[in-house]
């Protein structure tokens, strides 16, 4: 509905109906996205999608290792859900911690071999429901204007400025 209530500031723009049309899509076909990807990852290797891609970001890292807090810059999540996810990946023997010899507080998250066989075995499934939940609905012009929409929204909401409030740095 795009009535304003009485204690909304009188300057507040309200979406359109077509606006409004286009949030709802977007926010109904992103929750069932992610609920699909992670029902898929949950079947095929009992880990939600955030840990998948915690995976992937170490398997990509030099030497299979990221320090923590670029771990947590990567997959846009605060410290403290990073340092709990490392702990439940560390539990399952996929990943574990190493300390920074240049910083005592630092420290890194490593992919182990048994989290890479894991990855391995996991990554064929899940690039299937990726395919066929986005890239076959779509023509190679639709993918294309998606990823471009997608990188101008990304970059509008990443600050650059020092003391910005994001979740890697809470």
């Amino acid at each position: 509905m795009n009535t304003a209530s009485a204690s909304a500031p009188a300057q507040s723009r309200w979406l359109t109906d077509d606006e409004q049309h286009v949030w709802r899509a977007y926010l109904h076909a992103t929750t069932l996205l992610e609920d699909h990807l992670d029902r898929q990852l949950q079947r095929d290797a009992a880990m939600p999608h955030i840990y998948y891609g915690l995976l992937v970001g170490l398997a990509e890292a030099p030497g299979r290792r990221l320090r923590m807090t670029e771990l947590a810059m990567n997959a846009k999540i605060t410290r403290s859900r990073l340092s709990h996810a490392v702990a439940r990946l560390e539990k399952n023997g996929w990943v574990r911690r190493e300390d920074c010899p240049s910083d005592k507080r630092g420290q890194f998250a490593v992919l182990t071999d048994e989290g890479a066989e894991v990855l391995r075995r996991t990554a064929p499934g899940h690039v299937t429901a990726v395919r066929q939940a986005l890239f076959e609905r779509l023509s190679p012009e639709q993918q294309q204007a998606l990823g471009e929409i997608m990188q101008i929204v990304a970059e509008g909401l990443q600050p650059n400025e020092a003391g910005a409030d994001l979740p890697w740095l809470r």
